[in-house]
């Protein structure tokens, strides 16, 4: 055995063989093993085994995906959060305790196909890395640990998986639309004629409240102004109302405390059910992985309705919900009574009112 110059160093000159063991104050125990040819490769190898010690030591611990995606879901409070948790749960035993700089296109691709084998949409895949890129995002921008380093250096590029297997939305006619209505219980039947007359997604009506309503002296007329927390851009939705959907409302009034669309003395969580689905197929509706047949389509409905009647683009834009910010700072009475004039033409494309209501 040569002679030991640093403590801590071993070195066999027959075998070649070597390690290092030492307590270091401050940074704790270091052990290296190590084969060297000579003396001089020996001390090479302990001062580098003492100084990535070092650098450890000060380097942040690496979180887990696990720990990432426990933390997002912890902190935030978007509405469609319990979506994102399931998303989670689908790709927990596929990245969960990997280190989130080995979270990359590469280390995701095995769970993309994995879904694609088990038939599911490219675009729900799509949603789910969605979630997964906006965690790393937060890890890289806004999440630091004590020392103020972010929890990850830097974000990578994500690609979002397209198989052209999208489904095709289905506009009804006016004809479809009073097939479905007559097939859809009560309560479903009005929260279809007040969405295919606002264009407001199906969380939106489903979430609609009694609170977000304003009313507009000036035009005799009420909105509703859903908050951004309810929305899938998080910023605020004008909802404006011709007739339709405005006796749609009324005929709602004291059916439940908090929320317009209720059944049973419960907010209704979903148009999409079951009753929907039988309603679509007593209607005589087309299904298919093809064609949409969920209550989406009556927002295409709507647009292109607005489309026919003549609306402007800013003008459908506008009643597509592509606007944020306070009514009583954005709006003139004169201009949500131009919103109004537009959502009053769809029901006169056919000269005739279409309503279903309670009875």
């Amino acid at each position: 055995m040569a002679k030991n110059k640093f403590p801590g160093l071993y070195w066999d000159k027959e075998t070649g063989k070597g390690s290092v063991d030492k307590r270091i104050e401050g940074f704790g125990r270091v052990r290296h093993r190590f084969t060297a040819s000579s003396w001089h490769e020996a001390e090479a190898e302990y001062h580098h085994a003492i100084a990535i010690a070092k650098t450890q030591a000060f380097s942040p611990r690496l979180k887990t995906f696990r720990e990432a995606a426990t933390k997002y879901l912890n902190e935030e409070t978007k509405s469609s959060l319990s979506r994102d948790a399931d998303c989670l749960v689908n790709l927990d035993p596929w990245i969960g305790l990997f280190k989130l700089d080995q979270i990359h296109q590469g280390t995701l691709q095995p769970y993309v196909q994995h879904r694609r084998g088990q038939g599911i949409k490219s675009a729900t895949v799509s949603r789910e890395l969605a979630v997964v890129r906006r965690i790393l995002t937060l890890a890289s921008r806004v999440w630091r640990d004590l020392d103020n380093k972010p929890w990850l250096t830097g974000t990578p590029l994500l690609r979002m998986p397209n198989w052209m297997d999208a489904a095709r939305p289905y506009p009804l006619s006016f004809d479809e639309q009073r097939r479905l209505i007559n097939e859809l219980p009560e309560h479903l039947a009005d929260m279809a004629l007040f969405a295919v007359n606002t264009g407001v997604r199906e969380h939106v009506v489903a979430e609609l409240r009694w609170a977000w309503e304003t009313k507009i002296n000036e035009l005799g007329s009420s909105v509703f102004l859903a908050p951004g927390a309810y929305t899938k851009n998080d910023t605020n939705c004008l909802i404006v109302l011709n007739s339709v959907a405005s006796r749609v409302v009324n005929s709602r009034r004291g059916k439940h405390g908090t929320h317009v669309f209720g059944y049973r003395g419960k907010p209704v969580a979903r148009m999409h059910n079951s009753a929907w689905k039988r309603a679509w197929l007593q209607a005589g509706l087309p299904v298919g992985d093809h064609v949409l047949s969920g209550p989406h389509n009556l927002r295409h409905t709507f647009a292109r309705r607005l489309r026919l009647a003549g609306v402007p683009l800013e003008t459908r834009k506008a009643l597509m919900h592509h606007i944020d910010g306070d009514i009583t700072i954005h709006y003139s009475p004169a201009e949500v009574g131009e919103l109004l004039d537009a959502v009053e033409k769809l029901t006169r494309i056919e000269g005739v009112t279409m309503l279903r209501l309670a009875s």
